[in-house]
């Protein structure tokens, strides 16, 4: 026996080191191909906009701009009604649903489908950015190869957040904000089995980005102005107005989005979202697609194309303009959730570093005029306030620092970075316990967290558990009749049914001990007269984490499943530990 179990621990060990391997290999492939995806979908979507753009002036009026948003979301739809036939938009909801719920299974046609759908939504002036969707893609692809491989639940779990970090990877240029991104937000464990994939993805995709498209890949600043100590209490405000900013972005987008999927048909979304928004783009054309040339602009100091100058002939006063900022930070937020609601495909990454950058230079405009002698930079408060919002909208803290960190070149910005991130952070967490991704999952019990109990019992599911091993008997059976059941049972629990097994009760053996070795009782005594009806049931379609709380509450080892008051069988407290402490060693293995 010895010799057999060392066998067999060695076997064992050499398995696993095999698929380590393979992980790491499929972890390189991942994040070329996502590295590739994000440099695709950037050149498709940057020359599909100059095609449509072509001859515009932004600061000028064109009725073009009322119809354009119209053709885009129009084609998304058209393309995910008739040819995708699902819904590709809500792209890391979406992801964290697949971890959550469907053991880590992502469509195969979310590979190309939100790269497709974005960039007719996005080209043609749909209000959001490209992140969730290569995100998708990127996860796509490793839930896809993870399958293939036959690879367990974890595993492919680690494979979607490797897609995932070379994705923003590869359209961030930052593989550390990428990699911090997939154990904020994706909620994967910090783990060296984990961390080490993630790396591989990130640094493969950034280098694939940065090999075709340069230094400049897609979000890179200049730091210029140094940080000063005197300017950090203007950074903790700057954290609580961001916080409050978050608030609004998160509240607004969920609230519209909501408003619109109550309407019945697809088309009428796409009418009362895309009008719209057509007429806030052609008022404020920075409202047009991501929107990071006019981030790059406001962060140099311009505000080229901030409104529409055939409507407001110029605003020579700083109070206008700091005006102008403000409503462009409320509008922005309507027209990304009317673009996402009305159908079109995108994510809320672009809009929530615009949002962040109009949130500094409006913080640190009207400081300025209110305390002129704050003299508080405003391109370091526009590259803080991205990290501000985007901490407050995502909860993620340091994703928000690490990205604008790298984006900068160096971490000259670092202290108030994680001050703004935190603080708006914080902030938030004073009204919302979840971020925009999580929210909603959150409300309807989807959401996977970083606490282990909750993940194995989601991943546990009623009706793998129920035990059918117990003896059914009549409601209108004999004690004597009963008997003969006790005999063949190897349980001392026994349902009672009727012929069309609707159930009324069970009848437990210790509650009868004392009576059912009287013979003479036997022929007149009826199993309805023994039986009881339990407090507490079990719904084969409800949650694991009720039906602990159940076992908990009662100090029951057997509970009944019913379904429309038919008896299916038992889940019993000892299949749910054995079950529950299986999938725990599957998660906690390093």
């Amino acid at each position: 026996m010895p010799g057999f179990q060392d066998l067999l621990h060695r076997r064992i060990t050499i398995k696993s080191s095999k698929q380590r391997r393979l992980v790491l290999a499929l972890s390189l492939i991942i994040g070329i191909l996502s590295g590739l995806a994000a440099v695709l979908l950037k050149n498709t979507v940057h020359h599909a906009t100059d095609f449509i753009m072509h001859g515009f002036d932004f600061t000028e009026g064109n009725y073009l701009y009322l119809i354009f948003p119209l053709i885009g979301i129009g084609l998304t739809v058209l393309f995910s009604l008739y040819i995708v036939k699902d819904n590709i938009s809500h792209g890391v909801a979406r992801i964290l649903y697949a971890i959550s719920r469907r053991n880590g299974k992502i469509d195969a046609h979310n590979m190309y489908s939100s790269m497709i759908g974005s960039t007719f939504t996005i080209g043609f002036g749909g209000s959001m950015g490209l992140e969730a969707p290569i995100v998708l893609t990127g996860s796509a692809l490793g839930s896809y190869l993870g399958r293939r491989f036959h690879l367990d639940h974890k595993t492919i779990n680690i494979l979607i957040g490797a897609g995932a970090t070379g994705a923003l990877a590869g359209i961030f240029k930052a593989p550390i904000a990428a990699v911090v991104f997939s154990l904020e937000v994706l909620m994967l464990d910090l783990t060296m089995i984990t961390l080490i994939p993630l790396l591989i993805s990130s640094a493969t995709a950034a280098t694939i980005a940065f090999f075709f498209m340069g230094p400049r890949v897609m979000f890179s600043f200049e730091l210029i102005d140094p940080f000063y100590l005197k300017h950090l209490p203007w950074y903790i405000l700057l954290g609580v107005f961001t916080g409050l900013i978050s608030l609004y972005f998160t509240r607004a987008t969920l609230s519209i989005e909501s408003g619109m999927g109550k309407l019945k048909h697809r088309w009428q979304k796409w009418l009362i979202g895309a009008i719209p928004l057509g007429i806030m783009i052609y008022v404020f054309p920075a409202l047009y697609g991501e929107g990071y040339q006019f981030m790059y602009d406001l962060v140099d100091q311009k505000v080229t194309g901030l409104v529409n100058e055939t409507l407001f002939n110029g605003f020579d006063s700083i109070w206008y303009l700091i005006l102008f900022l403000g409503l462009i930070m409320v509008f922005k937020v309507v027209a990304m959730a009317l673009t996402g609601g009305s159908g079109g495909v995108g994510g809320i990454f672009a809009p929530s570093l615009f949002v962040g950058s109009i949130g500094g230079v409006f913080f640190s405009k009207l400081i300025n005029q209110l305390w002129p002698f704050a003299d508080v930079p405003e391109k370091n408060m526009a590259l803080v306030g991205m990290a501000g919002v985007m901490a407050g909208v995502m909860q993620a803290p340091l994703t928000g620092v690490f990205l604008i960190a790298e984006s900068t070149g160096g971490y000259e910005l670092f202290t108030p970075l994680i001050f703004t991130a935190v603080i708006s952070y914080l902030t938030v967490m004073l009204f919302e316990q979840h971020g925009i991704y999580t929210k909603r999952l959150a409300e309807r019990g989807e959401l996977m967290t970083h606490d282990k109990d909750r993940n194995v019992l989601q991943m546990m599911k009623v009706d793998r558990l129920i035990e059918t091993n117990f003896r059914k008997v009549d409601l209108s059976a004999t004690m004597r009749e009963f008997t003969k059941e006790v005999a063949k049972s190897q349980r001392n629990v026994f349902p009672v049914v009727d012929k069309d097994n609707n159930f009324y009760g069970v009848i437990f053996i210790n509650d009868i001990r004392n009576i059912i070795f009287n013979t003479e009782l036997w022929d007149a005594t009826m199993v309805r007269d023994l039986m009881f009806m339990p407090d507490t049931f079990v719904d084969p379609d409800e949650s694991m984490e009720s039906v602990a709380a159940k076992f908990q509450e009662t100090d029951h080892y057997n509970l009944p499943v019913i379904k429309d008051g038919k008896y299916l069988g038992f889940v019993s407290r000892a299949q749910v530990f054995s079950t529950y402490r299986k999938l725990l060693r599957e998660f906690s293995d390093e």
